[in-house]
């Protein structure tokens, strides 16, 4: 019985539960041209991953400094990162935000958020997040 509980906990703690959310403001069709603004202490090569599944999806993207943001960029999407170290660094949190280039409108969001030692890699995360807000 008690090898049997500790079995349940065991599972509990490494299972973890992750929470993705993705909210459109307005339907993305008309940005194609985005800029990721690459984050200064981005370590992990966040940026590069997103400009890449964006281009999977169909856009054309970079990624960069803000500054070096080409002309005709329709839309840039900003990340936050969360990573934590539990015998290893893993991502924990991770946020979007797509804005207008000029008003700096938003137009979509996204989370995800996972507590638990058991992970994705942020090439998953990604591939989860932004599909779903740029489907048609």
């Amino acid at each position: 019985m008690k090898s049997l509980l500790l079995l349940a906990l065991s599972v509990a703690l490494l299972a973890g539960c992750s929470s993705v959310s993705t909210r459109k403001v307005m339907p993305l069709d008309g940005f194609r041209r985005i800029y990721v603004e690459q984050r200064l202490n981005d370590n992990h090569q966040l940026a590069e991953l997103l400009a890449a599944e964006l281009r999977r999806l169909g856009c054309e993207a970079s990624s960069g400094p803000l500054t070096m943001m080409p002309e005709g960029t329709d839309a840039v999407l900003t990340y936050d990162d969360r990573w934590t170290w539990d015998f290893r660094n893993y991502l924990i949190e991770f946020n979007l935000e797509l804005h207008t280039t000029h008003s700096k409108k938003k137009l979509a969001d996204a989370r995800y958020y996972q507590p638990s030692v058991k992970t994705r890699t942020p090439a998953e995360v990604i591939h989860e997040l932004l599909p779903p807000l740029f489907a048609k």
